[in-house]
């Protein structure tokens, strides 16, 4: 018996059984469909992490006072809040003396607290009020929908301008530009000189909710006693790493550390990020992934039962077959080729749900998924695999049998 035989004769039979095929399948297609579904919404947030929380700019690190590592449990965060020094304008200064002498690009200053901002009759409550050095935008690769960055003059003198997120622009000034126009933050009239590209969401937060600042202008009003966050660029990807030394070294020689001494201050990489992520998730994710693959087992325990149902009603066939000539291995490859098809049928199905399911919560929920094709791939031969394992006790079952026994069966 030819392959391509084999598959018609299990469409045949498939067919010849809707509902019980159907019925049979429910556990390959649930559980197909449950795992894909799982790691849609794995997938999906590390890409988030990937690319909205780690990209933190082009080439770029930051400096600031706690590491990653100090997140990772309370009582790392508490130790560090005794241990570590806050980020001071000097420190900046001190980056900034390394700057076009190897490895080092630029570095910028930023901060960020809560504002309000009032326009005309309109009020925004609880927006992100950063005050950044002029170079931070190009730093953090922002793109620009309209109008300039800070310029160098009102940097150093402390100008009243600010640059606005798209949410802010949209809705003080639906109707007009936004450039040139005043809107007060805490009071304080601001000209708006530039608005930012719109960013989207992380998790249903809004990231076009706010106002930048120049720090030099923040400083003046709201003081400076606060620790600031440093953003360091390297001057190529090939650099990075030495730059991240580079400004170790400088933090160090700058606080006085002794070698045996360890940091006072935190330098966050997007690797850093990715790192805490896969310890405090990474279990999670893979025992989510194997608790639903469970439904898998289920559907091939199913599959193995009802092919072991069909090798008895059909005794009479199979003895047929065997008496005209077909071999052992034929029988063997019919029922074996009919498992996996069904188990595959399955999978498709299931990979059908689970696609159409994370369109729906992407689309209703700020939940963000992503559905790799390699996963659609795994899915599918995995789901094909059950099927041939399944199906290999009853298809042997089935070989096995005396073809005039079974050609005498009822």
């Amino acid at each position: 018996m030819h392959f391509i035989e084999a598959i018609k004769l299990a469409i045949e039979s498939i067919h010849s059984h809707k509902l019980r095929s159907f019925l049979t399948l429910l556990g390959v297609i649930f559980g197909v469909a449950t795992v894909i579904v799982v790691v849609s919404l794995i997938e999906g947030f590390n890409k988030y992490v990937d690319e909205k929380i780690a990209n933190i700019g082009t080439n770029a690190f930051s400096v600031q006072q706690f590491a990653i590592e100090d997140f990772a449990s309370l009582d790392a965060l508490n130790e560090a809040r005794k241990h570590n020094k806050e980020i001071r304008m000097e420190d900046l200064e001190a980056l900034r003396a390394r700057v076009g002498q190897g490895v080092i690009k630029d570095v910028g200053a930023q901060e960020e607290t809560m504002c309000e901002l009032k326009s005309g009759k309109e009020t925004l409550i609880g927006v992100s009020l950063q005050a950044i050095t002029g170079n931070i935008i190009e730093i953090q690769n922002k793109e620009i929908a309209e109008g300039r960055p800070f310029s160098q003059a009102e940097e150093l003198s402390a100008r009243p301008v600010c640059f606005v997120g798209a949410d802010v622009a949209d809705r003080f000034f639906p109707t007009r530009s936004a450039i040139g126009q005043t809107i007060k933050i805490d009071g304080r009239p601001f000209e708006i000189v530039g608005i930012a590209k719109s960013l989207g969401s992380v998790f249903g937060v809004s990231r076009d909710k706010f106002v930048s600042i120049p720090m030099s202008t923040f400083l003046n009003v709201y003081g400076g006693r606060r620790s600031f966050q440093l953003l360091v660029a390297s001057t190529s990807p090939a650099t990075y790493e030495a730059a991240v030394d580079e400004a170790r070294v400088a933090m160090r020689t700058r606080r006085k550390l002794a070698p045996n001494e360890k940091d006072n201050f935190g330098i966050i990489t997007p690797s850093a990020v990715n790192n805490l992520r896969d310890k405090i998730f990474g279990t999670i994710q893979v025992v989510a992934v194997g608790v639903t693959s469970i439904a898998l087992v289920v559907g091939g325990i199913v599959i193995m039962n009802i092919m072991l149902v069909s090798v008895t009603e059909r005794t009479r066939e199979i003895g047929i077959r065997k008496s005209l000539g077909a071999r052992r291995k034929d029988i063997l490859r019919q029922f074996l080729v009919e498992s996996t098809i069904q188990a595959l049928a399955g999978g498709a199905v299931g990979v059908s749900i689970a696609w159409g399911l994370s369109k729906l919560v992407s689309t209703l929920t700020p939940i963000p998924t992503s559905l790799p094709m390699l996963a659609v791939a795994v899915a599918l031969g995995v789901s094909g695999g059950v099927g041939l394992i399944a199906g290999v006790y009853p298809a042997w079952r089935a070989a096995g049998l005396d073809p005039v026994t079974a050609m005498r069966a009822d």
